[in-house]
């Protein structure tokens, strides 16, 4: 019986020996990591995942492969990676709009999202610049406000989608210049497409359509970040353009799922930190229009849930709702 007991005993020692040897042999990052954009390739977050996820492999020394799931303003993919296992090797590129409006859009949201992601970093931030047709009789914010109060509710205004940025910033602008409009969603086509053909007659939109301003397709009336954008010096803040106090500033982040060991996090947020402050990075992100920021994991959860509580105001004073 002793016998038995000692064999038995050193059974267990060399399974536990062994499972720590393993651990010891296998410390993370040992596979591939999958970056899951939750925007369509081409968008902001899919193009600042690839940028991100191409360093950031060459740093760890593991394959970071980028996959897309869009759908619902990013609520696909951050629902896919709240479920996925807390093991560092599935990460989340997402935005303001999946981690801070969509939410109280869409009260069913299958993640919570704060607590259910570990938060990294905000890769970077960017205004959405006001723009108008070419031919529009419309040259500043304070020809749009006077319009609008001429004809109340008969201005329309188009986004990208009910709770994105773009629409947002619109109903900001409203409910602080103290007007009302039509708000035109699109779904499935490009809204900036239609403003640009002069049929609709403006529209808040990303760094998209800097290309579009330089080619006098459209006319920039202003910018919702609290300074002018180094890329459209001789354009006006809306604040500076006649609505005090205005300002909106999109931003795209990274998380991974709760639970992810600290240790993990914090080395993918000094990895990341690093790839932001590199000049290549700086380069492209400039060209872009976003300003990095490289925010610590603990300062990104305190602003994620400021931003949280900002826009559930905003949306509930609007009365904005998923249809």
């Amino acid at each position: 019986m002793k016998m038995h007991t000692r064999l038995a005993a050193s059974a267990l020692i060399a399974v536990g020996l062994a499972s720590g040897n393993a651990q010891a042999q296998d410390p993370w990052p040992s596979r591939p990591i999958t970056y899951v954009a939750a925007f369509p390739p081409g968008s902001n977050t899919d193009t600042l995942g690839r940028i991100i996820a191409q360093r950031l492999s060459e740093r760890l020394k593991v394959p970071v492969v980028v996959d897309n799931k869009a759908g619902a303003t990013g609520m696909v993919g951050s629902a896919y990676v709240a479920k996925a296992p807390p093991d560092g090797y599935t990460i989340l590129g997402a935005s303001i709009a999946s981690h801070a409006i969509t939410p109280a859009v869409h009260p069913t949201t299958q993640y919570d999202p704060v607590k259910s992601f570990e938060p990294i970093t905000i890769i970077g931030m960017n205004a959405n610049v006001l723009v108008v047709p070419a031919k529009s009789p419309y040259k500043s914010v304070a020809d749009i406000i006077s319009a609008a109060k001429a004809s109340p509710g008969t201005l329309a205004f188009a986004s990208s989608g009910i709770g994105t940025t773009q629409h947002l910033s619109g109903e900001l602008f409203q409910k602080m210049a103290g007007i009302k409009m039509i708000h035109v969603p699109y779904a499935k086509t490009p809204a900036l497409q239609d403003v640009i053909a002069g049929q609709v007659p403006m529209m808040f939109e990303g760094p998209t359509v800097f290309s579009h301003i330089q080619s006098g397709a459209v006319r920039a009336i202003a910018v919702t970040s609290a300074k002018r954008l180094a890329a459209l010096p001789n354009v006006p803040t809306m604040a500076e353009a006649g609505v005090p106090g205005y300002e909106i500033q999109a931003w795209q982040a990274i998380w991974v799922p709760a639970g992810v060991p600290k240790p993990i996090v914090n080395r993918l947020y000094t990895e990341i930190a690093a790839i932001l402050k590199e000049p290549g990075t700086l380069a492209r992100l400039e060209q872009m229009g976003v300003t990095p920021s490289g925010m610590t994991p603990e300062a990104f959860a305190a602003f994620q849930k400021s931003e949280v509580e900002k826009w559930g105001q905003l949306i509930k004073s609007a009365g904005i709702r998923a249809d």
